[in-house]
């Protein structure tokens, strides 16, 4: 069965995220319009995460490693790694999560 989500009515989650599209095994947000100076606190996920930049510039640090992201990068979380994000410029980014982010 196929399953439709817009994000234009989509509901806005607990950490400013846009819920997108879910499955059994995988999820997909978009985290749109982050402002800079909105970084997000440090976090470890049970999820593996892949994400793409639509646009806007964000600095993703994973366990102590940091790599900028910009318009057309994509990116990977691993399952359990610490990370966080910086925010650059107003950021928008769409990710998918293997199991789906709760």
């Amino acid at each position: 069965m196929a399953t439709k989500v817009s994000a234009k009515q989509a509901a806005e989650g607990p950490h400013g995220e846009i819920g997108l599209a879910v499955g059994e095994r995988i999820g997909m947000r978009m985290w749109r319009n982050e402002e800079p100076n909105s970084d997000k606190p440090a976090t470890r996920s049970a999820h593996e995460t892949v994400g793409y930049v639509v646009s806007g510039r964000a600095e993703l640090v994973v366990a102590g490693e940091t790599v900028t992201l910009e318009p057309g990068d994509s990116y990977l979380v691993p399952a359990n790694a610490e990370h966080t994000y910086r925010i650059l410029e107003t950021f928008t980014a769409v990710e998918a999560t293997s199991p789906p982010a709760k």
